[in-house]
């Protein structure tokens, strides 16, 4: 006799379905490549504007202030916020406006989007705040 589970379904059936719904939410992340060029580092100066601890990934958004004076908002891709936990990292150490430096590799598309590896503080403090095997060393 086959055991049912919820609405119906048989034991394989439901290991199916949850196969396949966790293969659709694996594949909706994307590869570092896709996005960000390996060949294009930066490194940008601003004022924090925003943080957004969130997963897959967060975001530390900065004002950088260009050669022409003309101030652009860049958003720089972060580790997932339990990453960053786990690294000690927190919201917290990013007070809007604070000075930061960013390192990182620009976005394919164009837009003053980049994917984050280490960050400075004006003080010289470093945290990795990056995602992939490009982050970096550590905190300091």
């Amino acid at each position: 006799m086959r055991t049912r589970f919820a609405a119906g379904l048989t034991r394989p059936a439901l290991l199916g379905a949850v196969v396949l719904a966790w293969a659709a939410t694996a594949s909706a992340h994307h590869s570092f490549t896709a996005e960000f060029d390996i060949n294009k580092p930066i490194t940008l100066t601003g004022a924090v504007t925003m943080v957004r601890w969130s997963n897959p990934h967060g975001w530390i958004y900065i004002d950088v202030k260009g050669e022409d004076g003309k101030v652009v908002n860049w958003a720089f891709e972060t580790a997932a916020a339990n990453a960053l936990y786990r690294r000690g990292t927190r919201p917290e150490d990013f007070p809007i406006g604070t000075q930061v430096t960013i390192d990182g590799y620009l976005a394919r598309n164009g837009t003053p989007t980049a994917t984050s590896g280490k960050l400075t503080f004006a003080g010289g403090r470093t945290i990795t705040i990056g995602a992939g095997a490009v982050a970096g060393e550590g905190n300091k």
